[in-house]
């Protein structure tokens, strides 16, 4: 009768593998059950998770487009909402200055009234003025101008969402001339463009985006 080695006095059989498998070659063979996740760490299921595309850029195939749901743009500003922005801040802008070249106007009757009449125009001019300058510094450092807080809207950087900086807003404020030359169409153009531009925002780089205000 065969007892194994003889090597071996106690008989015992070496530990076998499971069958069918082999170690790699210059890898000792591990025997036991197989090593568990550490505990707490969720499995890993289904395909590597994509990293999302920048702040209003394109996203590559399969992604969602900008302003939609799963991605972390806020949604686009749509037209109505430009609009009466828009409207807002220029009634806050020029409606005192007409209101109080308009009282002067009325009170002008002769060479002391006018006087008066003159004072209350620069007044307005004045103020227009260092309206437009604050709107512009308030768009540029918060995004937001009075008129696009007061609708919940606000404006940024395509690229990575940032704020634009006064120099920024004041050169897209020149750039809206664009918008002007061909029949006023760049300001329509938001309608029907895919990331409602018009066309100061393609040349500075910029989207309008809805904004919570808390």
């Amino acid at each position: 009768m065969s007892f194994g080695d003889p090597n071996n006095p106690y008989g015992q059989q070496p530990p076998q593998g499971q069958p069918g498998q082999q170690a790699p070659q210059g890898v000792p063979p591990q025997y036991g059950y197989p090593q568990q996740p550490p505990q707490g760490a969720a499995p890993q299921y289904g395909y590597p998770q994509q990293t999302p595309p920048p702040y209003g850029a394109y996203p590559p195939p399969g992604m969602h487009a900008p302003g939609m749901p799963g991605t972390g743009m806020p949604p686009l500003a749509h037209w109505g909402l430009r609009v009466g922005a828009a409207l807002l801040d220029g009634l806050i802008i020029a409606g005192p200055m007409y209101a109080l070249i308009g009282l002067g106007a009325a009170v002008a009757s002769d060479e002391s009234t006018e006087a008066i009449a003159g004072i209350l125009s620069l007044i307005g001019m004045l103020y227009s003025l260092g309206m437009l300058f604050f709107q512009l510094y308030r768009e540029g450092t918060t995004g937001q101008t009075i008129g696009k807080k007061i609708v919940g809207i606000s404006l940024h950087r395509e690229a990575d969402g940032a704020t634009l900086g006064f120099g920024m807003a004041f050169v897209r404020k020149l750039a809206h001339i664009l918008d002007s030359i061909p029949c006023y169409i760049g300001y329509l153009w938001p309608l029907w463009d895919e990331k409602k531009q018009t066309f100061a925002d393609k040349v500075c780089g910029t989207v309008v985006v809805k904004a919570n205000n808390g």
